[in-house]
């Protein structure tokens, strides 16, 4: 019995998270339940699957895109860095974030497999919290898309759990920016390429989520999805989930009812196929990681 309190004391961020997406998961059912057995599988069905190979090339082309946005960042601080191994890197740590309990450990990933290769751990280190924080401001320049819906809703209730979630990351957000962008606040010509990196990801987020509406034959304005996808993003950053599983599925499926004009089974047919798009484009970071432990035992004195 100790043993196990230990263990609970120890690990008790990750169990909470685990119940989090629990009881996401289960709203989802519920939720689901209200229209009825096997409406699900039948919107599943109703999916072309042209719409849905479209959507994982859009998916892929937008982890290119991140993928370059952390490439301009090390490079502008110094780390000499191939384009290929950034590539390489991002998608394997895009492979772990989907198989390991937390997103950190995607950027922990990234992180060893750059110091492995010879790179400065602290330069490294910054630069995946820069990562983030470019990714995060991007997205806020698009949160206002998605505000806008919410509000003419007039529900006070959906209203004050936005707020409540962006209230918290934006206040994250100040004191992690100000205590990691010192390197590249004298470098406003990276931050910037980087950030327009952020938004060529973003648009081919959305395109995909865009695609998968097509696929069941709901078109909703591109813009009314990246602004749904948007605050998607924000919800799924306070952690009470693992990784998001459940909380980003019941938040893009509630969104999607009450904007986008969808039944419940056809917007958790959406979510969920979102949430595979994601799995299915990481999927060539488990092919990567042979070829990155090659680079990390045959690295240049360059890279050192």
């Amino acid at each position: 019995m100790i043993r196990v309190t230990d263990w609970l004391q120890k690990n008790r961020q990750t169990v909470v998270r685990a119940l989090g997406s629990l009881l996401a998961l289960a709203l989802l059912l519920i939720l689901l339940q209200e229209e009825g057995d096997g409406q699900l599988f039948s919107a599943l069905r109703r999916v072309s699957i042209w719409y849905f190979l479209a959507a994982i090339g859009a998916l892929l082309i937008s982890r290119l895109f991140a993928a370059t946005r952390w490439h301009i960042l090390l490079q502008s601080a110094g780390v000499e860095i191939s384009l290929l191994r950034s590539i390489l890197l991002t998608f394997t740590g895009n492979f772990s974030s989907n198989f390991l309990p937390t997103t950190v450990g995607g950027d922990m990933v990234r992180l060893a497999g750059t110091i492995q290769m010879g790179y400065d751990r602290a330069i490294c280190l910054a630069s995946l919290v820069a990562d983030r924080l470019v990714g995060l401001a991007g997205m806020s320049v698009a949160l206002p898309l998605g505000l806008a819906p919410v509000f003419s809703l007039g529900n006070n209730a959906s209203q004050s759990i936005v707020f409540s979630a962006l209230i918290q990351k934006t206040v994250d957000f100040v004191k992690r920016t100000l205590a990691s962008f010192s390197i590249w606040m004298k470098k406003p010509f990276a931050l910037g390429a980087s950030l327009l990196a952020t938004f060529g990801n973003m648009v081919f987020i959305y395109l995909a989520v865009y695609l998968l509406l097509l696929g069941i034959d709901h078109e909703v304005s591109y813009w009314l999805v990246a602004g749904l996808y948007t605050l998607t993003y924000f919800v799924t950053l306070v952690p009470i989930s693992i990784n998001g599983l459940g909380v980003q599925e019941l938040s893009m499926t509630f969104l999607l009812v009450q904007l986008g004009g969808l039944t419940s089974s056809e917007s958790a047919t959406v979510a969920l196929l979102t949430r595979l798009l994601f799995i299915l484009t990481s999927l060539p970071g488990a092919f990567f990681l042979p070829a990155i432990l090659a680079a990390m035992d045959n690295k240049t004195p360059s890279e050192k």
